[in-house]
């Protein structure tokens, strides 16, 4: 045999004995991983698994496994916090409740077990009993460097409940030092704002809050609500874009078309506005502002006869609709009818529009009587 060969034979023999070697420590490892899945106590098993639906939404599934759990193992209180938030998810709040208790008693003083606490008694309505665990979780968080901006957001919309704007507004802002993207902290902030009537702040927040939104996912009522605050601003142009986009979601909410018309009355586009508050009117055909806009608008368009119908009819809805009065008044006193404008001007002015005086002492001095 010339050597060629046996170099070849012992090359071969080195292949199959590594390809030997490998499945060796192949069928090692899979006996290895085998022992040490079988070591794992079946209570973690059920718990881990558990955590898998509750990550995946799937509560209904996480509810029998997590009872599993806890009569496998009954002093687990992480497993009684996690019956209690999916008891929560489900709406459940009685039993979310009952295992906090329990959970306590394992483990008192434990942040966790009392920030839950305060979600629980949040959505279930129970405010007082809420705020209380929320002060003591934050206390708990700071002693113990936890950083937690779920828990300031949940303290957030708590005060903003309880129209504790400032207090709101320093609870988001400890979650944006936590976590400088957290949408939902400038939502409420931008929430806050508006209540407060600083729109400009507003607005600020706002925009911060739609610059975070995932493109594919956002949450319209950012938009909806810088549209309202732009509209105080008198950006009536901004206003009617942010309804655009809020519509093209929702095109068959009346609020919307509604404020969307008024913005666009305001921008002198009285024919966009009619479109709109047609479209508004066929969702709601008994809405007196939808019909006050409308003749606002075809009064706009010099079409007083039209515009009279609507404002007649919108006084008819509701007699007692000072900005009816007002806006018939200025169509009538358009169409040269002084002596019915200043009798509309009366009507609203006893209503208590502010603005029903002012016209009168300009347009109806000689019509006092």
């Amino acid at each position: 045999m010339n050597v060629k060969f046996y170099r070849w034979c012992f090359l071969l023999l080195i292949v199959t004995w590594q390809i030997s070697s490998a499945q060796n420590k192949s069928n090692k490892e899979e006996k290895m991983e085998k022992v040490s899945t079988d070591t794992i106590p079946e209570h973690e098993k059920l718990l881990k698994a558990a955590n898998k639906f509750i990550d995946s939404a799937k509560y209904k599934e996480a509810l029998p496994l997590l009872k599993k759990v806890v009569k496998l193992k009954p002093d687990s209180w992480q497993a009684y916090n996690k019956l209690a938030l999916v008891n929560m998810k489900l709406e459940d709040y009685k039993d979310a409740e009952k295992n906090l208790i329990k959970s306590e008693l394992i483990l008192p003083a434990n942040y966790e077990t009392v920030k839950l606490k305060g979600v629980n008694f949040f959505l279930n309505n129970k405010f007082k009993e809420s705020k209380g665990a929320f002060d003591s979780a934050v206390m708990y968080a700071k002693e113990d460097k936890i950083d937690d901006a779920e828990l300031y957001i949940y303290r957030a919309k708590l005060m903003f409940k309880g129209k504790a704007y400032k207090e709101a507004i320093s609870s988001c802002d400890e979650a944006i030092y936590i976590d400088p993207k957290c949408l939902d902290a400038f939502l409420i902030k931008g929430e806050c704002k508006f209540n407060m009537k600083e729109y400009n702040y507003a607005v600020r927040e706002l925009n911060e809050a739609i610059k975070l939104m995932k493109p594919e996912k956002p949450d319209y009522s950012a938009y909806k609500l810088r549209a309202k605050s732009k509209f105080e601003l008198k950006d009536f142009k901004g206003a009617v874009t942010d309804w655009s986009v809020y519509i093209d979601a929702f095109p068959k909410e009346e609020e919307a078309l509604v404020a969307r018309g008024a913005a666009k009355i305001n921008m002198n586009d009285n024919t966009g506005a009619i479109a709109d508050l047609d479209e508004a009117i066929k969702l709601n055909a008994k809405n007196a502002v939808s019909y006050c806009y409308r003749g606002v608008a075809k009064g706009g368009n010099k079409a007083y006869v039209e515009a009279l119908k609507d404002l007649d009819y919108a006084i008819k809805l509701k007699f007692d609709y000072g900005t009816a009065y007002v806006n018939r008044a200025a169509i009538k006193m358009a169409s040269k009818d002084k002596q019915g404008a200043c009798d509309d001007l009366k009507k609203a002015d006893g209503l208590g529009n502010e603005l029903a005086v002012k016209m009168f002492e300009q347009y109806c001095k000689d019509n006092r009587n």
